[in-house]
């Protein structure tokens, strides 16, 4: 594994809580190879127990600060998923392409599998998933999060905007977010809809590594790890790649807007 020099600046906000006021990006002798690019290696991610997840070495600081500012309002900052290799991607498209996991369409509504033509179940899993090779939690700079104190007994967490909008069992926390989120050097990539990625209000990402990330994942590369790959619908997958590089790996919400 690489060694990690951690290089924050960090200072005490009004309140008396640490806040990472800026972060410089990668060097290059930092930046992912195509293997931990495409999540085909963890070399680049440490295992957390507390809280329980998998990030990029270069992002925990940053994030367990944001998780302690959280705990002081309130709020149990918890992470439904972090880290991902390219085998569990590939297995939740997979799953998707031949029904048994739900499809969602555009409007987040549950669609059958077999009232959608194979061209249609493509675009409707890359609404709400990747394809495996272009999943930005396979960098370990992007987290899905949740209030584990908001959580209702018995209740099961779907992730969905409705749980995070003014009524929702994260409102609180959404809130907290828009407000302090950036002070950590996070944003939330799908934050409106750019005609991708639909919203997810839950996703955040860690702008210090997911920047570079996303420059260095050429499209030839992606091309080259999903024709060796056993992704169902690959005829579909590889005559739109172009597209979907475009339209679902490259527009996103950047840290400034």
């Amino acid at each position: 594994m690489k060694v990690c020099k951690l290089r924050w600046r960090v200072g005490r906000s009004d309140d008396g809580i640490f806040a990472i006021l800026s972060v410089p990006s990668l060097d290059d002798t930092l930046r992912m190879n195509e293997l931990e690019l495409t999540g085909r290696a963890r070399t680049h991610v440490v295992e957390l127990q507390d809280p329980r997840c998998a990030l990029h070495y270069e992002a925990i600081a940053s994030f367990l600060a944001m998780r302690d500012a959280a705990a002081v309002e309130g709020i149990q900052l918890s992470a439904r998923s972090s880290f991902r290799d390219f085998e569990t991607q590939l297995s939740i498209w997979n799953r998707k392409w031949s029904g048994e996991r739900p499809i969602l369409n555009r409007q987040g509504q549950v669609c059958l599998r077999e009232t959608l033509s194979d061209a249609d179940t493509v675009e409707a899993i890359l609404c709400w998933s990747a394809v495996p090779g272009g999943s930005r939690h396979h960098w370990g700079s992007d987290v899905d999060v949740i209030d584990s104190a908001a959580v209702p007994s018995g209740y099961m967490v779907q992730l969905v905007p409705e749980e995070y909008g003014p009524d929702g069992i994260f409102a609180s926390l959404s809130a907290w977010l828009d407000a302090n989120l950036h002070r950590f050097g996070f944003f939330r990539p799908y934050r409106t809809d750019r005609g991708g990625v639909r919203p997810e209000p839950w996703h955040l990402s860690y702008a210090p590594v997911s920047g570079p990330a996303l420059e260095s994942l050429s499209l030839s590369t992606l091309r080259q790890v999903l024709d060796a790959s056993s992704i169902a619908g690959k005829p579909y997958v590889m005559a739109r790649l172009p597209e979907i590089y475009t339209r679902f790996l490259l527009s996103i919400d950047t840290p400034s807007g």
